[in-house]
C-alpha cells in the first residue's frame, strides 16, 4: 500500500467521524473522535472475527501494520507542538515559569518513581510481575502529561488563567524530561545495566533536554529576523514551516530533543512582542489560521489513530483487571506528586487545595504515551505496558476529558 492510499484510509474516515461528531453528537472534537473511532474499531473487529469480511481484514492488517510511533514521533509531533506553544501566551508562561519548571521537571521524575513502585507491588498481587526496570520504563512514559490532549480540550473549559497557564506550560514542556528519562531507562533495557551511570544520565539529559532549549530559541529568533525583514504573508507561513520542519530534522541530527525545540520556537515566534515587529495584520491572521487548521487537523488523525489502535490490543482478563489498577496508580501518583510539590514549593507554586485537584484532575495522557510504549522492544512484557498504556489514556481523554468542567465548576463554586 503506497503513501497516498494510506493517507487516504485515515483522512476519509476522520473527515466522516468529525461530521457525525459535529452534526448529531457535539463532544469536544478531540473526544468524539475518539469515541467514534472506538465504535468503528469495535465493528471492524466483529465483522473480521466474527463474520469474516474480507474488507474489514484489510483495514484491520493496514491499522496493526502502520507504525503508530513513527507516524506520532518523527511527523506529527513536531506540527503540532509548534501550533499549540504558537498558541499560547508565552508572557504568561514566563511569569509561571518556576512553578511550571518544579512540575515539569521534579513532578515528572516523581510521578516515574511512584509509578513505578505501586506498578511493581500491583503486578506481583495480581501475579502478572513485571520486572523493577520496566516498571521504570512504564512510569517515565506516563509521567508526563500530553500537551496534545490537554490542550484539545482544556482550551475549551473556564479554567482559572492562571492555573490553565500552569497546567499547559507543564504539559508543553515534561514531556520532554520525560523523553529523555525514557530513552536513558531503554539503554539500560536494550545495553544492560553494565552501561548506566549517574554521570552518563545527567549528560544526556543536559544534551537532550538543554540543547533542544537553545535549538529552540535560536529557530524562534531566527525566525523573527527573517520575518521581521519582509512582509509577504505566504512566504511567512512557509519559513514556520521551515524552521519546524528543519528543525526537527537537525534536533535529530544534532542528538537534542526535538519537542524540547519546537516548544521554545513556537513560544518565542507567537510572542505578542515579537508578532508586533515581525508580522502585519493581514500575515498576523493568515498565520494563525495556518497553524490552527493544521493543529485541528493533525489532532483529529491522532485520535482517530488512538481509537483504531483498539484493533490490535489483545484482551484477557488478567489484562483488565491490570489496566484498571494501572487507572488507579496514575490517579493516586498524580495527586501525591501535585500535594507533595505544592507543600514544598508552596510560595513558588501557591496554589490553594481547591485550585490543585484541577490541576490533578488535568493530567492528561495521550498519543505520545502510547507511542512511547510501542516503541518498546518486543519482550513478554510490552504487551500488558501497551495494554496499561492505552487503558489510562482511553479513561484520561474520555472520562476526565468529559469531566474536567464539573471539577472546575466544582472547586470554583463558593462554599
Amino acid at each position: 500500500m503506497d503513501t497516498f492510499e494510506l493517507v487516504t484510509l485515515l483522512i476519509v474516515p476522520c473527515a466522516a467521524l468529525a461530521y457525525i461528531n459535529h452534526r448529531f453528537i457535539r463532544l469536544p472534537n478531540v473526544i468524539g473522535l475518539l469515541v467514534l473511532s472506538l465504535g468503528l474499531s469495535t465493528v471492524v473487529w466483529v465483522s473480521n472475527h466474527i463474520f469474516h469480511l474480507q474488507l474489514a481484514a484489510a483495514l484491520e492488517k493496514v491499522i496493526v501494520q502502520l507504525d503508530f510511533t513513527q507516524a506520532l514521533l518523527e511527523v506529527m509531533l513536531c506540527f503540532m507542538l509548534f501550533a499549540g506553544s504558537f498558541h499560547s501566551d508565552t508572557e504568561a508562561i514566563r511569569r509561571e515559569a518556576k512553578s511550571i519548571g518544579i512540575m515539569a521537571v521534579l513532578g515528572t521524575i516523581l510521578t516515574t518513581v511512584v509509578v513505578a513502585g505501586m506498578l511493581y507491588m500491583c503486578s506481583r498481587w495480581l501475579d502478572m510481575p513485571i520486572e523493577w526496570i520496566y516498571c521504570l520504563l512504564f512510569g517515565a512514559l506516563i509521567a508526563p502529561t500530553d500537551p496534545i490532549a490537554v490542550l484539545g480540550i482544556l482550551n475549551r473549559t473556564k479554567v482559572p488563567e492562571r492555573i490553565k497557564t500552569n497546567i499547559i506550560g507543564e504539559s508543553l514542556f515534561n514531556d520532554g524530561v520525560g523523553i529523555v528519562i525514557f530513552l536513558t531507562i531503554l539503554h539500560i533495557v536494550e545495553q544492560g545495566s553494565a552501561s548506566f551511570t549517574v554521570g552518563g544520565m545527567l549528560l544526556l539529559f543536559a544534551q537532550e533536554a538543554v540543547g533542544g532549549i537553545l535549538l529552540g530559541a535560536a529557530l524562534g529568533y531566527g525566525a523573527f529576523l527573517l520575518m521581521r525583514s519582509i512582509d509577504d504573508y505566504e512566504t511567512e507561513v512557509l519559513i514556520t514551516l521551515a524552521i519546524v520542519m528543519g528543525g526537527y530534522l537537525l534536533a535529530n541530527q544534532l542528538h537534542v530533543s526535538g519537542p524540547l525545540a519546537m516548544v521554545v520556537a513556537g513560544l518565542i515566534t507567537g510572542a505578542q512582542k515579537y508578532r508586533k515587529e515581525s508580522m502585519s495584520d493581514t500575515t498576523e491572521h493568515y498565520m494563525d489560521h495556518f497553524w490552527e487548521l493544521l493543529d485541528m487537523g493533525l489532532n483529529a488523525i491522532l485520535f482517530l489513530l488512538i481509537g483504531l489502535r483498539l484493533i490490535g490490543l489483545d484482551f484477557s482478563g488478567q489484562l483488565l483487571v491490570l489496566g484498571m489498577v494501572g487507572i488507579l496508580i496514575l490517579l493516586l501518583a498524580r495527586f501525591i506528586t501535585v500535594r507533595l510539590l505544592s507543600t514544598l514549593f508552596r510560595k513558588t507554586i501557591a496554589t490553594t487545595r481547591r485550585e490543585q485537584n484541577m490541576v490533578i484532575w488535568s493530567g492528561l495522557k495521550g498519543g505520545l504515551s502510547l507511542a512511547m510504549a510501542l516503541s518498546i522492544p518486543n519482550t513478554p512484557v510490552k504487551e500488558p505496558i501497551v495494554f496499561i498504556t492505552y487503558s489510562i489514556v482511553l479513561f484520561s481523554i474520555i472520562v476526565q476529558g468529559l469531566t474536567i468542567e464539573w471539577v472546575v465548576r466544582r472547586n470554583t463554586s463558593d462554599g
